[in-house]
């Protein structure tokens, strides 16, 4: 019998059931999910509109090639443009964030017809093949996922930055906060140091936006906190709050042209309109103003706590960085106190709720943490 390729260590839970920020497992069990899939989960599980948008539409058409009009592409171009304040980007459709990473390289050695790439210490790209070799983990790099045009710099080393980005430079991509690096937040100076490096050498400026952006950290995109515009921008995670969709935006210094770029799933019927209700709810239930708000209000409550080394991150993506290995921490909340958290390294948790959790959902975690880290 055929079995899974078991590349994944598994909890042993089985959601059945979820609902905003609860999931409910196969013996009805409850749990608060502050992890959201990997910060997929933008607008909470199963939203009554969400779900009712792709209902009506798979009635209508599941799918179709990029061969025929697809009006919902234009629909959420114009509305992630209006609620992004990039009116004057372009969008290209993808499913992945590392293929929203792999055009947005292609795109930049497109443009300025170089190789060599810059990126950073502790980046997370993506797996494939451009994306992966521009990862900072040889251990999920295959020997086909060469990387000798990289070269990796120290994240948020501006001088590094100034010395490194020359004339040959194809483009720099770094991420406005780490995710998988553990939640390291770039600093203004060294956003404002690529984006001047990138200027005076022809560069190009791609900003991973994939887990970081789309209203998590308090504004659209982190890299509008530095008051910056990089040349592309990647994004794909809490898009299509579960429905696999990824997407590049792009400056107006680019230039299209038939069969520069392609996929068969990008940007499909079923796809769009995930992504359209998502920006819907975003701007109406006012989630990217919610998770300033909460952020703050998780930031302000976990300070001073015992045991908690150093706290990083910006609204909805934070950072616990504990004194002691965040394993059995993790596991406790999970299984004693029945709360989904993410980790990073060996000693930080990464908490990435949907945009949409509330102070009463926070107040569960800080209490279950409290006595957590005072068992311990």
């Amino acid at each position: 019998m055929m079995t899974l390729f078991n590349v994944y260590p598994l909890y042993d839970i089985e959601p059945v059931k979820a609902q905003g920020s609860y999931l409910w497992d196969k013996n009805g069990q409850e749990y608060l999910d502050l992890y959201g899939g990997h910060a997929v989960i933008s607008v909470g599980h199963t939203h009554p509109y969400y779900v009712r948008k792709i209902t009506q539409q798979l009635k209508n058409i599941g799918f179709y090639s990029n061969s025929v009009k697809i009006p919902s592409q234009e629909e959420l171009a114009d509305k992630l443009g209006k609620l992004s304040g990039l009116k004057d980007y372009f969008l290209f459709l993808v499913n992945s964030g590392a293929e929203a990473n792999e055009n947005a390289l292609k795109l930049a050695s497109f443009y300025n017809g170089r190789k060599k790439v810059i990126a950073f210490s502790k980046g997370f790209h993506g797996r494939t093949s451009a994306a992966v070799a521009v990862t900072d983990n040889p251990s999920i790099q295959a020997p086909i996922n060469f990387a000798d045009h990289v070269q990796i710099l120290p994240y948020n080393d501006v001088e590094a930055v100034k010395k490194a980005v020359d004339n040959e430079t194809c483009a720099v991509i770094v991420e406005g906060i780490q995710g998988v690096g553990g939640i390291n937040v770039a600093t203004d100076e060294f956003m404002k140091a690529i984006r001047k490096a990138c200027d005076k050498t022809g560069a190009i400026f791609i900003h991973d936006s994939v887990q970081c952006g789309y209203g998590r950290s308090g504004k659209f995109f982190t890299f509008q906190h530095s008051g910056v515009k990089p040349d592309i921008i990647s994004t794909a995670k809490g898009m299509g709050n579960g429905f696999p969709i990824g997407g590049v935006l792009i400056s107006p210094k680019f230039q299209a042209k038939h069969g520069m770029l392609g996929t068969t799933f990008g940007g499909n019927h079923l796809a769009c309109t995930a992504a359209n209700a998502v920006l819907d709810i975003i701007k109406k239930e006012k989630l990217i103003q919610n998770a300033a708000n909460i952020g703050d209000y998780f930031m302000e409550n976990l300070k001073g706590m015992p045991g908690i080394k150093e706290l990083r991150g910006q609204g909805l993506m934070i950072g616990i960085e504990f004194e002691k290995p965040v394993g059995p921490i993790r596991n406790s909340l999970l299984f004693d106190h029945k709360i989904f958290t993410g980790v990073a390294g060996n000693h930080t948790m990464r908490l990435l709720p949907s945009l949409a959790v509330t102070t009463k959902e926070a107040d569960i975690f800080l209490d279950a943490l409290k006595k957590v880290l005072a068992n311990g």
